[in-house]
């Protein structure tokens, strides 16, 4: 007689799920990852996962939360250096899930709970972003702009790669208080 698994939590058996899908859109990409592969790689049924998520742009959003969570966790000694050095943090870390920051942009179009997701993490960020550059010197009249300005450079940072050197010289042009 077969041997019956020790039951698993369900929060841990969703976090299996969001471990795998993770580890898929990373390295082989969200398009190519089917539901089968996640759950292959879980070590579930494709069915399981629906009983865990909608669809899967559902899990998307939870890999994607799930991803936010640690790096805010991972970036919390940094909110009290230079904006600069938390800017070029932002882009390195981003540039590990570069697939994911790509799917998440043209999915916005087209999933109302990617594009909610999207709006929230935006509107985080800019509220990290003007109290770094607050903090900075920025003058009040100017924080929108700026916090604009540099999220437009850490997504140009990633869509068009520059040595070190030349990240840090652009972030510090667009991060000097005015």
């Amino acid at each position: 007689m077969p041997r019956n698994r020790r039951p698993i939590d369900r929060a841990e058996k969703r976090d299996e799920i969001v471990a795998a899908a993770t580890g898929l859109f990373t390295d082989v990409g969200y398009d190519d990852s089917s539901m089968a592969k996640v759950a292959a790689a879980a070590g579930v049924t494709p069915t399981t996962i629906y009983w865990y998520f909608a669809d899967k742009d559902a899990l998307l959003v939870a890999v994607v939360d799930h991803l936010l969570q640690e790096a805010l966790l991972e970036a919390a000694p940094l909110f009290d250096a230079p904006v600069v050095d938390q800017l070029l943090w932002a882009v390195e870390r981003l540039e590990r899930y570069s697939k994911l920051v790509t799917v998440v942009h043209a999915r916005c179009a087209i999933s109302p709970a990617i594009d909610a997701w999207h709006n929230e993490f935006h509107s985080l960020m800019d509220t990290l972003l003007a109290n770094g550059l607050s903090q900075a010197g920025a003058r009040s009249e100017d924080l929108e702009a700026m916090t604009r300005m540099s999220v437009f450079v850490v997504e140009g940072l990633l869509t068009h790669p520059l040595a070190l050197e030349e990240r840090r010289q652009i972030i510090e042009l667009v991060a000097r208080p005015r």
